[in-house]
């Protein structure tokens, strides 16, 4: 390995691409830290340690963790790359129900232009929406500086908040569109990771100072606890990148074809299904939904206090709740296979192996392939959502039982976790493509002219 790190900065090209990522990845932390004119950062930094744990707080640590953004310091990447991912995701959605979009679709490279344009525009309608939102509850909260909270400098507020916050998303946007064109990766998830890692030096800082030999001391982490979380994040790391590469290959006859004296096809390969097909969509989504129970309880328990039916609830939708936990696994498995219906279609794909003179043995080609593909995939959907919700409440367990931080529990498994997880693949495997291109040797692998990577990128099961 430590002759592959080398051998990335002996190839020009690849060296000059991880520099150039490199250099994007500091300007974006570099704009994390610029506030946005007017915000009182110091009564909006006790507004956020007041919220946290509640459902504020949450709503605030969801949106960090998979946009990048900032929203607790309020600074002009303060929306992150939220509002492009959520165009991106109503456009992957319409695409499937929206035959003018299907169509660009299979334009090719022209027609995902088109829609990469449209997806432009809509990130910038959302940013002024979620814009307008956020500078309306500062003022409500008092988080603005008097003088431009009152009637006479209300509007320059506005303004500024409004543009900075919408220019910082689309220059994150533009950020992440050069990374994909000059740099290594993927632009945008490799901003979102800088986001997620760069949280893991204060989590390490909290245990550090909570440390103690002595368990007869007082602090609240001691060397059992300690040598827990060690292990609990290697298992939780090794077992999603086993979700994230898991695969369940299908077996793939390509029918013979004879012209003239020559005998073409008759080839064996397999087409993969991905176990975890929906990725950290579930995750998201149900994250973002459980929000709203806490919220609604918490505004309900503010009209009737003694409520015997609010005060169980608020009890048990807390984050270590019994019902809270039961009601995530259900709304994951949920997402999972709403999110799998949506993009897998078993129909296209049973026509295009037909097309293609392929079927799967056994199989009639068409309408039986097509039922087939379909119950494979919701059986692999269902262990999938299984491993997706074992790893999204494994951080509200540690933290519940152990009385351990959030913040620290949270890199035991969550939609960070995963996230960074796969991103690193992803970002391995191109380095480990460019590698291998030049004859040089990858990460674990032989050498240029071996047996090649051990990294495939996949796990048959």
């Amino acid at each position: 390995m430590l002759q592959a790190f080398i051998n990335m900065w002996r190839v020009p090209e690849l060296r000059n691409k991880l520099l150039f990522t490199l250099g994007m990845l500091v300007i974006y932390r570099i704009g994390f830290y610029i506030p946005l004119p007017a915000v009182d950062q110091s009564a909006l930094a006790d507004w956020a340690e007041k919220a946290s744990g509640g459902a504020a707080g949450n709503l605030i640590t969801y949106v960090g963790i998979f946009t990048g953004g900032a929203l607790g310091q309020s600074t002009i990447f303060g929306l992150g790359v939220m509002p492009y991912i959520s165009a991106s995701i109503i456009f992957q959605l319409l695409a499937t129900v929206l035959p003018s979009l299907q169509q660009m679709q299979k334009e090719g490279p022209a027609g995902r232009q088109k829609i990469q344009e449209y997806t432009r525009y809509a990130t910038v309608g959302l940013c002024l929406v979620q814009a307008i939102f956020w500078m309306s509850f500062m003022l409500r909260s008092g988080l603005v500086y008097p003088e431009y909270a009152e009637q006479g400098g209300a509007w320059l507020f506005w303004i500024c908040g409004i543009l900075g916050l919408t220019a910082g998303t689309v220059f994150l946007m533009w950020l992440g569109e050069q990374v994909d064109k000059y740099g290594i990766g993927n632009g945008v998830s490799l901003i979102i990771t800088a986001g997620i890692v760069a949280s893991m030096p204060q989590a390490i800082l909290t245990v550090a100072q909570g440390f103690s030999v002595s368990a007869a001391d007082e602090k609240p982490y001691h060397v059992d606890t300690v040598i827990f979380l060690i292990a609990a994040f290697v298992i939780v790391v090794a077992g999603s990148i086993v979700i994230t590469q898991g695969q369940r290959r299908i077996p793939i006859q390509q029918a013979k074809h004879t012209r003239g004296r020559r005998v073409y096809g008759g080839q064996r390969s397999y087409l993969p299904l991905r176990v975890n097909h929906g990725g950290v969509m579930p995750i998201i989504f149900a994250s973002s939904l459980m929000i709203f129970p806490s919220m609604i309880i918490g505004y309900l328990s503010g009209l009737s206090p003694n409520s015997w039916a609010v005060n169980f609830l608020g009890r048990n939708f807390r984050m270590d709740g019994y019902l809270y936990v039961v009601s995530y696994i259900g709304m994951i498995y949920f997402f999972a296979y709403f999110w799998t219906t949506v993009q897998f279609q078993p129909k296209e794909m049973a026509t295009q192996l037909r097309d293609h003179g392929s079927f799967i043995p056994g199989l009639r080609p068409g309408p039986r392939t097509a039922e087939y593909l379909e119950t494979v995939m919701e059986r692999i959907t269902y262990v999938g959502a299984g491993f997706l919700a074992i790893i999204a409440v494994i951080p509200t367990i540690v933290a519940g039982v152990f009385h351990i931080p959030f913040m620290v529990s949270s890199f035991l498994g969550g939609t960070g976790l995963l996230i960074v997880v796969s991103v690193m693949l992803d970002f391995v495997q191109r380095i480990e493509a460019n590698l291998l291109m030049r004859n040089y040797s990858g990460f674990l692998g032989t050498s240029g002219g071996g047996k090649g990577p051990r990294i495939r990128g996949a796990r048959g099961t």
